[in-house]
């Protein structure tokens, strides 16, 4: 299981010209399921992207979570964290999960991310999607969960 995150002031997720997600301050949370993965990757990714200290204190510090500054996540699906391109210019994508799995796992992680959260927006699995996002910082941080 994969994740890049990105600290965001405001992003949003357009499909076909409308708007299907849209967070404030936040995360935005670019996951792919791999082959292999499991629920138990999700919970702990989820709980990892809920605990991890990437937001600004009061002294200018990264010690506070989303959940700490009340931000909200934006969920969207991205098969090509799976990316492989050790063997050429073209992008082999073997490594992501197959559709079904794939969507099994993204609306398992929605789920658990909006029990356990009270601000979740998401895109479209399988759809083109267009994000918009003003990173702030730029903070990115990429995380994998075995």
């Amino acid at each position: 299981m994969k994740a890049l995150l990105q600290r965001v002031r405001e992003a949003r997720v357009d499909v076909g010209g409308q708007t299907v997600g849209r967070i404030d301050c936040g995360l935005l949370v670019l996951m792919c399921a791999e082959r292999g993965d499991g629920d138990a990757a999700v919970d702990r990714l989820l709980a990892k992207i809920l605990k991890l200290r990437i937001f600004s204190d009061d002294a200018g510090k990264m010690n506070r979570s989303v959940q700490d500054v009340g931000g909200g996540l934006l969920i969207v699906s991205q098969f090509t964290l799976a990316a492989d391109v050790s063997g050429g210019n073209r992008p082999s994508f073997t490594q992501a999960a197959p559709p079904d799995e794939g969507m099994r796992l993204y609306d398992y992680f929605v789920a658990r991310a909006r029990a356990a959260h009270p601000n979740v927006a998401t895109g479209e699995f399988g759809a083109d999607m267009q994000v918009h996002l003003v990173n702030d910082g730029p903070v990115t941080i990429a995380l994998q969960m075995a």
